[in-house]
């Protein structure tokens, strides 16, 4: 799917445009995200898939979140956008190895997240324990860190692996509020509602659900990082 994208408007516009063409598909993966938390609690068929999925993410520790977010985060999506595209070109082959490379980082990466929120606020899943994960999550994490850097990475892949033009487009000025402010209310449209559900999770199922959410998010960054870059030629 595609981004609407308006380099004239102000960013919280775009940003808001974006949100808005994700209303649909948000709400069905939001609803998804909430039926998998209501099944845990109160479905107790579910029990032993949920045992499972806790058991291999005990026992696979960070390797697991790194290959279960490379599968769901870089290998389907990629599989979807090559064999979907009208211009399967678009996605060579040689993109695999970032997909999958980029993704499995990021497992790692909110793995340890999840971790330090943990001996932070606590395992707990009340409302006060939930909303500071979240608030530290969505309002610290991301648009300090997570976001801009994604942004930067997925410029650089849609310049041809180039950081010439990524500098450049930097140094042009209000890349903060150009690039990064209009993907980063897209992100909270979206992840706010779903960080609350996996944090309402015990600490070993977290990943697990985000991996649910990240199949979907990796073609939507995707798509829109690459629509950023062709609005800016």
């Amino acid at each position: 799917m595609s981004i609407p994208s308006h380099p004239r408007e102000a960013p919280w516009q775009a940003g808001w445009q974006s949100a808005r063409a994700l209303l649909r598909p948000g709400l069905i993966l939001q609803a998804a995200a909430l039926a998998l938390v209501l099944s845990f609690y109160y479905l107790p068929a579910a029990s032993g898939w949920f045992s499972q999925l806790a058991r291999w993410r005990m026992e696979g520790g960070y390797l697991f979140s790194a290959l279960a977010s490379a599968l769901c985060g870089g290998l389907l999506p990629f599989l979807y956008l090559r064999f979907t595209s009208h211009r399967p070109g678009t996605y060579p082959w040689a993109h695999l190895l970032f997909f999958t490379s980029f993704w499995a980082w990021k497992g790692a990466e909110v793995d340890l997240l999840y971790r330090a929120l943990a001996s932070w606020y606590g395992n707990g899943n009340g409302p006060a324990t939930i909303v500071r994960k979240v608030v530290t999550d969505q309002f610290g994490f991301n648009p300090l860190y997570a976001t801009p850097v994604g942004n930067l990475i997925f410029a650089w892949k849609d310049a041809g692996f180039r950081w010439r033009p990524v500098f450049a487009d930097v140094r042009a000025g209000r890349w903060y509020a150009r690039r990064v402010l209009p993907v980063l209310i897209s992100v909270w449209a979206l992840w706010i509602p779903v960080v609350s559900c996996v944090y309402a999770l015990p600490p070993a199922l977290q990943i697990p659900l985000f991996n649910v959410v990240l199949c979907f998010w990796s073609l939507l960054f995707a798509h829109l990082t690459a629509h950023q870059q062709r609005e800016a030629r």
